[in-house]
């Protein structure tokens, strides 16, 4: 089942002024610091940095938790949803997939094994 909100992903074009804006922003470091992506642990939520996307046209992105991206896959799509992005690997074990819901939204999900909700608290 859908665990709760987790992630909101910002395109940038200059991911390392935006790590810096970021972290002031928040207060704190990031967590997870690659050149293909930065998240900041941020109450109880991950607020990513992708240096790929196009700000202002992308738009933002939410992810929704999960504790196994399989088994919600097949579950929201027996519902009705279609495939948007296949579930992939995006680095160090972290999966996401984004589905399309029968309204046109666009419905993600993460499965983070180094993101502990609780540590956050």
């Amino acid at each position: 089942m859908i665990k709760g909100l987790r992630t909101a992903l910002y395109p940038v074009n200059d991911l390392a002024a935006a790590k810096a804006w970021y972290a002031e922003v928040a207060g704190v470091p990031p967590y997870f610091d690659q050149p293909f992506y930065v998240g900041f642990a941020v109450g109880g939520f991950e607020l990513g940095l992708v240096p790929d996307g196009e700000p202002g046209k992308a738009g933002t992105q939410v992810y929704w938790g999960v504790d196994d991206i399989e088994s919600e896959v097949q579950r929201i799509l027996a519902l009705g949803a279609s495939t948007h992005t296949a579930i992939q690997d995006v680095g160090d074990g972290i999966r996401v997939a984004e589905l399309a819901d029968p309204f046109g939204n666009v419905l993600g999900l993460i499965q983070n094994p180094h993101f502990d909700l609780q540590a956050v608290r």
